[in-house]
């Protein structure tokens, strides 16, 4: 049978529907709690159709139809392969979607609608900056809105769950995945990733303008070993705490609806059988009622693992860990019936899964509408106000590491510029990993957009092709913008790297540049934090993007010539060699510090300090920090402390600040960071105007993974800092007089 050839109104398809399956229509919902319901219609179901809800597909096809009207599928990731990130995508088609969805409920036993799910990762037409670019910005209500965007976009095509946000903690920039996430620090992760929850679900998931979020890739997947993904990791229960759960538990707290199992081993358990983290934490710990779901085949993946003997024995490890949708292995739907017939599986747990599955989708309103207006679409898809927002948070994201001798904004001194480099007039590639309903002719190119807002009286000359021609024109010139970085395909699932340099050419142009002695200002596209030492020493300005998404062009223009002011931040820290890996500003002390004796923690090659450290970034304008009040000496265990300073922007423009609050515990049960980013805001000043930033601490703030296995805050001496990243600012101190235990 071929679908999605028929155009009859998806209207007429919703009242067949509830003449089908009346009893769990809209009346119903008015005087029955969800939870009575699932029960009632579990008790309908099958043996085989509880397997059928736990198991996902990839892109539906003909060989699906029989599939789907004997109730054997629950849910399709709209994806052509594991590796959609990395290949161009199908179209979703409204008209076909809703064809499936009407077999699922006309034409299955029970009319159990199905959940069409895809990767809307950051943006679905309109594209945003990569959610490492959105954590650049350190503005969690930008994220909230890309969010809210991409699902308003995503649900009008017919998409009802989305695999985002990523809110692993990644401190290894070869790492290829390291593009999808929000940083190294937990703090900041768990803002954007409660931000991004937010943005997708809304108060109400079921509205028509939202989606199911999930959280992934739950967790630790952003430590493996040598930044290569999928490898192992190794952490402890207390790094595992205090690192990487809590954007876990912050998506949890914002009402994430799903989470997904991660594919990597964590002290020689695979997270998709790790009962621990799925069942004893997750849902013991936290109490979280939504479903689980495996990434890509990771349910198979445990017979490569070395824990499961064969595909039966897989699906036995993974659903009695607690992973409730097998995401495209099969192996439920092969074996899960028959290890219940066989008592390997207790049929309890099959109906707890079954559960959590339908519970969704009645939050998603899915019984009372199934199907998508195919009409709503064409008025929102990269509608003005979308791209708008997205050109606003591209230009927040824009880190400016440089800008020796005021060289920009761009201005009269300049008469002739010229602009080059292998990414000037990149189109698609200003996108970034994981776009899958991106279109290149929504993108200008960031030459095209220099051109285009150049003053009047400046001569701007885009070059390409060899570098005899870009000298050329370079020495004819007042001033160089080059344009370099990284293709998308250098990042992403799969695509790890072992050098973080610019990429082959791209170093020596920079070079061969930089010798003319023409004023250079280079602009660089990335994925990653990328190790420029040398660019640093000899290149008088440079302005940061992570890949900005479909408006990166206007927003990188308008930071050249100072139509914006760059105020976008570090999520990372920039190391100055791949050696240094893993470098991240919440590093312990040691026995031996790096600025003590000669026989201390340093490297004799090179220096220990990062090139630019998390939470960097500069300013058109300065800004001066004062005037540090802390509010007390000593917080009681039930109190708190205020910690202010003023902020004053010294400058002659406005411009936005990111003020950031530091605590270091000074002595604890087991060793503590060296500085641990508690808090931050994002405030703007006009020329010469100052604010006093107040941030509030309490015990909760304190609090880490303690020697006996507690979570608490610890009595003793700690120090606080306000300043403009990681390793700047005012300093103070204060006192906690009694230990606190508290919930995680």
């Amino acid at each position: 049978m071929s679908l999605g050839t028929e155009t009859r109104s998806p209207w007429v398809r919703l009242s067949r529907r509830r003449d089908r399956a009346g009893e769990y229509g809209v009346s119903t919902m008015q005087t029955r709690s969800i939870n009575l319901r699932v029960d009632e219609l579990l008790a309908r179901m099958t043996l085989e159709e509880k397997v059928g809800q736990m198991t996902q597909v990839g892109v539906l096809q003909d060989e699906h139809v029989e599939m789907v009207r004997s109730g054997a599928i629950g849910s399709s990731i709209v994806a052509s392969s594991a590796w959609a990130g990395h290949e161009d995508q199908p179209d979703v088609v409204v008209d076909r979607l809703n064809e499936w969805q009407r077999l699922a409920v006309q034409e299955s036993r029970l009319g159990i609608p199905l959940l069409m799910a895809r990767d809307v990762i950051h943006g679905f037409r309109t594209i945003f900056p990569i959610p490492l670019g959105q954590a650049a910005t350190w503005s969690p209500e930008l994220v909230e809105r890309g969010a809210a965007v991409a699902a308003r976009e995503a649900a009008g095509v017919g998409i009802h769950w989305t695999f985002a946000p990523m809110v692993d903690i990644a401190r290894d920039p070869r790492w290829g995945r390291i593009a999808e996430g929000y940083g190294e620090d937990p703090v900041l992760a768990s803002a954007m990733a409660a931000a991004a929850v937010r943005g997708f679900q809304g108060d109400d998931p079921a509205a028509p303008d939202r989606l199911m979020a999930c959280a992934k890739h739950f967790a630790a997947y952003g430590a493996s070993e040598g930044g290569r993904d999928y490898d192992t990791v190794d952490v402890s229960e207390r790094t595992l705490r205090d690192v990487h759960l809590p954007s876990f538990r912050a998506a949890v707290r914002a009402g994430v609806g799903t989470l997904m199992s991660a594919f990597h081993e964590i002290g020689g358990v695979p997270v998709t059988a790790n009962s621990h983290l799925l069942t004893g934490i997750l849902r013991r710990e936290w109490g979280f009622d939504g479903l689980v779901i495996s990434d890509w085949n990771a349910v198979a993946e445990l017979i490569d693992h070395g824990v499961a003997r064969d595909r039966r024995d897989a699906a036995r490890l993974a659903v009695l860990a607690g992973v409730d949708v097998d995401m495209c292995s099969g192996c439920y739907r092969d074996h899960l019936a028959e290890l219940v017939r066989s008592n390997d599986v207790p049929a309890a747990t099959v109906d707890d899964s079954v559960r959590r599955i339908l519970r969704t989708k009645f939050r998603l309103g899915l019984f009372e509408q199934p199907f998508t207006d195919n009409h709503r679409s064409r008025t929102i898809l990269h509608c003005a106000e979308h791209v708008a927002a997205a050109r606003e948070t591209a230009a927040a994201g824009i880190v400016l590491l440089r800008n020796e001798g005021g060289l920009l904004p761009l201005g009269k001194r300049c008469s002739r510029l010229v602009i080059a480099g292998p990414l000037a007039q990149a189109r698609r590639e200003l996108f970034g990993t994981w776009t899958l309903n991106g279109v290149e002719s929504d993108v200008a190119a960031i030459a095209d957009c220099v051109r285009q807002t150049a003053p009047r009286g400046m001569t701007v000359t885009a070059v390409g092709g060899l570098v005899d021609e870009i000298c050329s024109a370079a020495r004819k010139s007042d001033m160089v913008v080059l344009v370099v970085g990284e293709h998308p395909n250098r990042s992403g699932e799969a695509h790890s790297v072992d050098q973080l340099g610019l990429p082959p050419g791209q170093g020596e142009l920079v070079r061969t540049l930089a010798a003319l002695c023409k004023p250079l200002i280079l602009v660089v596209v990335s994925g990653r934090p990328l190790a420029l030492t040398w660019e640093a020493e000899h290149v008088p300005a440079i302005l940061w993007t992570f890949h900005p998404g479909g408006e990166g062009g206007p927003a990188v223009a308008d930071a050249l010539f100072g139509r914006i002011n760059p105020s976008g931040r570090l999520p990372v820290t920039m190391p100055r060699s791949v050696g240094q890996i893993p470098l991240y500003y919440s590093r312990k002390n040691t026995g031996r510090p790096p600025a003590t004796c000669r026989f201390r923690s340093h490297y004799i090659e090179g220096s220990y300090r990062p090139l630019f450290p998390f939470g960097f970034g500069l300013s058109y304008t300065r800004f001066e920090y004062s005037d540090l009040e802390l509010s007390a000496a000593t917080m009681s265990a039930d109190g708190q402390v205020c910690v202010a300073a003023r902020v004053t922007n010294v400058g002659d423009r406005s411009g936005d600040e990111v003020v950031q609050l530091y605590v270091r515990d000074l002595v604890g049960s087991v060793t503590r960071p060296v500085a641990e980013l508690k808090s931050f805001r994002r405030i703007r000043l006009e020329p010469g105007e100052g604010r006093r930033v107040e941030f509030v601490l309490r015990p909760e703030h304190l609090a880490f993974w303690r020697l006996d296995g507690t979570w608490g805050a610890e009595a003793g001496e700690f120090t606080v800092r306000i300043g403009p990243n990681a390793v700047e600012g005012l300093e103070g101190r204060f006192t906690l007089d009694n230990a606190v235990a508290q919930a995680e």
